[in-house]
Parts: C-alpha cells; sequence; structure tokens
C-alpha cells in the first residue's frame, strides 16, 4: 500500500459503514486513512452486509469487521475517531436519537472518540426536515457533518480522499484553530484578443498545498484560485480571479483583518495596452505592447503576517536568498519563500525553496509540495 503520509499514524479510527449505497466505498476509504498511517476497524449494520461483503472490508483493513453485537462488547473499544461513512438517513436518526440497536450506532452511543459523519441517500431525503434537523442535532452534540456532493438527484459521498482529510482535521494539533488564513494560487490570465491570453506554467499546487496544511491545523482557510492545474477540494471556501485585477480586489478584500495571509500565485507581471477589440488576424504580424501590472501585494496589508513566493530563474543560492530578501524590505513581509522555477518546479509534485526571514535563510531540499508546506506552516505557527 503506497504511503501518502504519516499524520494518522498511531492513530485508531472506528470506520462505520451503513446501508447506504455508497458503502461500496467504505473499502476505498479505510485504504486511504491507512496510507496516512491509521489504524482502521470497521463497524457495520446489517443493511451495510447486504450492500457489501463483510470480507471486503476486512481486507481493506486488514481487521476482522464487527457486523453485530455480542458479548465481546466490541462497543466499548477506544478509538481516537469514529466516522461513519458513509451515513444513511436511517443511521443519521439513531445516532441523533440514541437508539443503539447496530454496531455503528452502538459504538457512538458508548464511546468519548470525536465523530465525523459522511451523509450518502437520495436527495429528497437529504432535504426532508427531519433528516436536516438530526444532522443539526449531531453538530449540536460536536459532531462534524462532512457534506454530501449534490448531483443526479443524490446526495453522494463526499469524495474518500476528502474524507481523509476531515479526518486528518480532527485529529491534527488545531494550532490555528479560530484562524483567519488566505492563500492565493495559480496563475493569472491578461487578454490579448477576445480569446488569446497571457499567462504563465504555475500549476497552483504550491497553494493547494498550503492552504490544505492550513485547514488540517484548525484554521477558517480562504482559498484566491487563479487558473489551476489541479481542483480545489469542495471544503475549501474558493474565490476565483482570474486577471490580475480581480486578484487584486479579491485579495484586499478577504485579507483585511486575517491572520495570516500568503501569496502563492503566479501572478502576471504585464498587461497588454491596449486591449484588442474582437480576434486578431494570424496572418498578420503583430506587436504588443506589454505595461507593468500594479502588485497585488500591496493589497495584503490588512493581515497580520504576510509571506510570499519568490520566483527567479537560474539564479545561485545567494542570489536566491538577496532577491527575498530584497522583497521582503520592499513589501514589508514577514517571510519570503525563494525558489528556482529553472529547475523544474513549474506543475511538478515537488519544490525546492529557501525560507526567508528577518533572522535568517532555511534552505529546504527538494522534497513533495505538501511537505514544503508543513515547514511553512511550522514557522509560521511559531510566529504568530
Amino acid at each position: 500500500m503506497r504511503e501518502k503520509s504519516r499524520r494518522l499514524s498511531g492513530r485508531r479510527i472506528a470506520l462505520c459503514v451503513t446501508g447506504s449505497a455508497a458503502a461500496i466505498e467504505a473499502p476505498k476509504l479505510a485504504r486511504e486513512l491507512r496510507r496516512h498511517g491509521a489504524r482502521v476497524r470497521a463497524y457495520m449494520s446489517e443493511g451495510a452486509t447486504e450492500v457489501l461483503h463483510p470480507n471486503a472490508m476486512e481486507f481493506a483493513t486488514g481487521e476482522k469487521p464487527v457486523t453485530g453485537i455480542t458479548g465481546a462488547l466490541e462497543h466499548l473499544e477506544e478509538y481516537d475517531l469514529v466516522l461513519v461513512a458513509p451515513a444513511s438517513a436511517n443511521t443519521i436518526g439513531k445516532l441523533a436519537h440514541g437508539i443503539a440497536d447496530t454496531p455503528p450506532a452502538l459504538l457512538f452511543l458508548a464511546s468519548e472518540a470525536k465523530l465525523i459523519v459522511a451523509p450518502a441517500m437520495h436527495l429528497s431525503m437529504h432535504r426532508k426536515q427531519v433528516v436536516v434537523e438530526n444532522l443539526e442535532k449531531l453538530r449540536e452534540m460536536g459532531a462534524l457533518v462532512v457534506e454530501p456532493v449534490i448531483a443526479e438527484g443524490a446526495a453522494k459521498l463526499a469524495p474518500v480522499e476528502e474524507i481523509a482529510e476531515h479526518a486528518i482535521r480532527a485529529l491534527g494539533g488545531g494550532e490555528l484553530a479560530g484562524k483567519r488564513v488566505v492563500i492565493t494560487a495559480g496563475a493569472t490570465e491578461e487578454a490579448i484578443d477576445a480569446v488569446r491570453v497571457i499567462t504563465n506554467r504555475s500549476s497552483g499546487r504550491m497553494g493547494l498545498a498550503l492552504a490544505k496544511e492550513a485547514f488540517y491545523r484548525g484554521a477558517e482557510v480562504t482559498l484566491i484560485a487563479g487558473r489551476m492545474g489541479v481542483s480545489p477540494p469542495g471544503y475549501l471556501r474558493t474565490v476565483r480571479a482570474l486577471t490580475i485585477e480581480e486578484m487584486r480586489r479579491a485579495v484586499e478584500r478577504h485579507s483585511e483583518g486575517a491572520d495570516v495571509f500568503i501569496s502563492a500565485a503566479a501572478v502576471g507581471d504585464f498587461v497588454v495596452e491596449p486591449k484588442v477589440e474582437g480576434k486578431l488576424d494570424s496572418s498578420r504580424e503583430v506587436t504588443l505592447t506589454l505595461k507593468p501590472a500594479p502588485k497585488v501585494l500591496a493589497a495584503s496589508r490588512g493581515a497580520s503576517f504576510r509571506a510570499a513566493f519568490k520566483a527567479v530563474h537560474g539564479a545561485s543560492g545567494e542570489e536566491l536568498v538577496e532577491a527575498a530578501k530584497a522583497l521582503m524590505e520592499g513589501e514589508g513581509l514577514d517571510l519570503v519563500v525563494a525558489n528556482d522555477v529553472s529547475r523544474g518546479v513549474f506543475g511538478s509534485e515537488e519544490n525546492e525553496v529557501v525560507l526567508v526571514t528577518r533572522d535568517g535563510a532555511l534552505s529546504l531540499p527538494r522534497m513533495p509540495k505538501s511537505e514544503v508546506a508543513r515547514h511553512i506552516f511550522d514557522l509560521v505557527v511559531k510566529r504568530l
């Protein structure tokens, strides 16, 4: 099994599977949790066993699932997290009202672990007032509800990767709980004519990794996204801003009063002046005039802690640090993350950066962008 992280290492998770058609996703979810280091055991209602054979959950978890209420007192086992996924309307009602006649419901009633509920059912059921009230009651009891994906007349189970990421957040340290974090990501686009644009090769992966890291640590996250090569998860509040001006306005609005602002977007440096009406004739030679664009960073001065990325091309280590220091002094930043984009980091899953603060510089070797994000937020947390 390919390891993704050790964020759930040493954690015991009870994966409660109920009688929804989405139960067929449970083995995938179990494996995803294990890829982050968790130990998982399944608790299955009778309805779940009619959709999914218990052997499938044993194969996925490596542990024999609980499929009935017995004298072995499996409901008294200790877990760090009770995760009900998928949660049917029937089980949601039982959890909300203390009806403990299935292994998942009995475990919930007996356990003092944190609780996550991921509903999956027909859309009309999900919208029924009694189900809405039962979910709200679970929230009042401290449960986290992972909202389903509404599509094709159904409230479908959230993607297994996102459910696992909610588990990481629930079992994390919560260092940024109550903090508001704003992050920009992706590339901007500036129109040449009605169909052509000037942009760059940024994929948005680094900014997305930062947004996820802040989410894992308990922050309220706003992601201001330009053109992205990857899709942000549904749990992130995402504001789209394609042009430089749209990005500037979004940064100004959302960074005001924020605890942390990180500019990871590759914001364009130039705009075309004047813009061409209609479509340029491709059979003729064209000369474009590029004017320097206003800098977006200045719009973030309402945030308490401000950081930005500085991209250079083909620079030495010393030149990289000097460029970062110049940006820090010029914009009054608390942190600059400098990288050399000539090293193939655009669109890559990895990055190689230098973290520059007023106290010095720390060079990080090439590593996954998710790990770079962890190092950056380790530093942010210390500074806050």
